[in-house]
């Protein structure tokens, strides 16, 4: 089943995500110019229900008291079982339903600890399922933990609400690696 609501109204989603986006990189740059903190680049892999995995190549940008801005890249990829197998095959494994996509996301302080800190995570990202245009706004909770030479590692919790996708909602988790660059 698809979601139909946004082909059967005159409304374009995809004004509403540019606008969002346009406004979080007005903020990113009056924020930015404020602040020295430094750059951080970012890995993470994680899992959705329902069979959904995904993989986040990002930058972040810190800002006072361990706020900070998000640039990032995720790719998709959500499994099905074969219909002729009856199980997971190679094929419906990689080729069942893949997405890319493109965002930023503004993270605000909401703990902090000795070696610790917790963020919200609010964001949008727009892209591909490969056949047509998608938006995504990305919810969620961010706690990293300092390691030494300013490497961290951190682990998500999040809820993706995607539009004009396959799936509308998307619940998991991911564990990743901040490198100082």
């Amino acid at each position: 089943m698809t979601f139909n609501y946004f082909r059967n109204n005159p409304f374009d989603p995809r004004l509403l995500l540019l606008a969002l986006m346009a406004v979080m990189l007005f903020g990113a740059r009056k924020a930015t110019a404020q602040s020295s903190n430094q750059w951080r680049g970012m890995v993470a892999v994680g899992a959705s229900y329902e069979r959904g995995l995904d993989a986040t190549v990002s930058f972040e940008k810190e800002l006072k008291y361990h706020n900070a801005m998000e640039f990032f890249f995720t790719g998709y990829l959500q499994w099905d079982d074969d219909e002729l197998a009856g199980h997971v095959t190679k094929n419906s494994f990689w080729h069942s339903y893949n997405t890319w996509s493109v965002g930023m996301a503004y993270k605000p302080c909401i703990h902090r600890g000795r070696n610790h800190h917790g963020n919200f995570r609010l964001g949008v990202s727009c892209g591909s399922d490969l056949d047509k245009f998608i938006g995504v706004i990305h919810v969620g909770y961010e706690h990293s933990y300092a390691l030494k030479g300013g490497w961290e590692l951190f682990f998500q919790l999040k809820e993706d609400v995607a539009i004009c996708a396959k799936d509308l909602w998307r619940t998991g988790g991911a564990v990743g690696i901040k490198i100082p660059l």
